[in-house]
């Protein structure tokens, strides 16, 4: 077996025999990475394949409205995940689960084994900790099931080897980077070692009916890491987000075969783990100065669910030859733009004026239905005028000064009036940015 030195884009998976800027396949910069692969022949890892000596016969093709069923899933019991995913998980399904460090994956996924394991068996697979670790994480949390029974394993044969003689019912994987084929010459964590641990564990999965949850790592930048062929791969890719020096934690799906993308879970951090939000509006404003200057609220749309959140702004003179902008929870390109909008048809001249802008609660903010709050929070801390603290602003700003009506607009005002808030400023009651800063 002779071995071989490549490159492979970490995007698409393209292979190169010399290091590109660019590659051809997906246009992705500096996205080849250097891998040692095999020339030779490698022994079974136990993924089928048909000799081409075998006789292949057709298959018997069914129509889709006599074979659909309904398929039981495996309900977690946290409402805030089972949202998010779809009900629960489905049998012979492959979720991954992505987060940064020390965001809360790990205990995450141990709250949602001891919840299945109330009535199916759970098998965790851990390469990074071990069995103390995990048993100790597990009694703090105040778990004691006995149908959760865990290994720490970073060998694929084991893996899969185990798995079929435990024939549990749902199988975690932490982390899908750190197992390794001995079929596979190149280190652990590496493009051909990811895909092929992920695809052996696919088939397995599928053809055993076996649920399994990949956790994933992320990049410096927040992407998964990887090959994007990782994303294909499976049936849901899910993220737990937020910052890890605040309470709140976001669970969001990018990609859900089984159910809704736009859902999301809200979670905070307490001693026992982490605990599901159910009124999310309250928690965000729970600690709020009345009346203070450039701070706004408005209603955002995480999938079917409106939160209050609140915005705040702080506007002070530039020290420096070029004004600094900042935002926390919220895209700068389009805070620039929003800037520009104020300058013109508001006549606010902020040249000379450092502007920061601050999602509370680690939220992030990416609908255009913010735009009005933020200009108003902007414009609030450089006036030196407070809104009122029973004001609720939503409402898009257009590049020609106007504002643009916004989906789920009775949501929104439903969810303002629950509680407690009596004044609404958005699209449908000003014309002009230049009146929504007259206050």
């Amino acid at each position: 077996m002779r071995l071989k030195t490549v490159y492979l884009c970490q995007d698409c998976g393209y292979q190169s025999g010399k290091w590109l800027g660019k590659c051809p396949t997906c246009d992705a910069w500096n996205s080849f990475v250097e891998d040692v692969i095999s020339e030779g022949p490698t022994k079974s890892s136990g993924l089928s394949r048909t000799p081409r000596s075998m006789k292949i016969e057709a298959k018997q093709a069914n129509p889709l409205s006599k074979s659909s069923s309904v398929t039981p899933r495996l309900a977690t019991e946290i409402e805030e995940f089972d949202r998010v995913i779809g009900r629960g998980f489905v049998p012979g399904s492959i979720t991954l689960l992505s987060g940064e460090p020390g965001i809360g994956k790990s205990t995450l996924t141990l709250q949602i084994a001891n919840k299945i394991a109330k009535l199916h068996k759970v098998l965790l697979i851990s390469g990074e900790e071990s069995m103390d670790q995990i048993a100790e994480r597990n009694s703090r949390l105040g778990f004691n099931e006995n149908n959760l029974v865990a290994i720490n394993e970073f060998n694929l044969e084991t893996i899969l080897e185990t798995i079929r003689h435990e024939k549990p019912a749902f199988v975690i994987i932490d982390s899908i980077q750190v197992i390794s084929s001995l079929d596979v010459p190149s280190q652990a964590g590496s493009i051909n070692q990811v895909r092929y641990c992920t695809e052996a564990l696919l088939e397995l999965s599928k053809t055993s009916g076996i649920a399994t949850l990949l956790i994933g790592h992320v990049t410096k930048d927040g992407t998964l890491a990887g090959p994007r062929l990782l994303e294909h791969l499976v049936d849901t890719v899910i993220s737990l987000e937020g910052d890890r020096f605040q309470n709140f934690r976001i669970l969001k799906a990018s990609k859900n075969r089984f159910g809704n993308c736009s859902e999301v879970g809200i979670f905070e951090m307490a001693e026992k783990g982490l605990v599901e939000v159910k009124n999310p509006s309250k928690q965000f404003l729970e600690g709020r100065a009345l009346n203070a200057i450039g701070s706004t609220i408005t209603v955002a749309m995480e999938g079917t669910r409106p939160f209050l959140v609140e915005v705040q702004a702080l506007v002070s003179v530039t020290h420096f030859g070029y004004p600094k902008r900042t935002a926390n929870g919220f895209d700068l390109n389009r805070l620039q733009i929003l800037i520009a909008i104020l300058e013109k048809y508001g006549k606010l001249n902020m040249q000379n004026q450092d502007i920061f802008i601050n999602i509370v609660g680690g939220m992030r903010l990416e609908e255009p239905a913010a735009d009005l709050a933020v200009l108003m929070a902007i414009a609030s801390s450089y006036l030196k005028k407070s809104i009122p603290s029973d004001t609720v602003i939503f409402g898009e700003a257009g590049l020609s000064g106007e504002l643009r009506k916004v989906s789920h607009a009775d949501k929104r005002l439903k969810e303002a009036q629950k509680l407690g808030f009596t004044k609404i400023i958005s699209s449908e009651n000003i014309k002009r940015v230049l009146d929504a800063i007259n206050f």
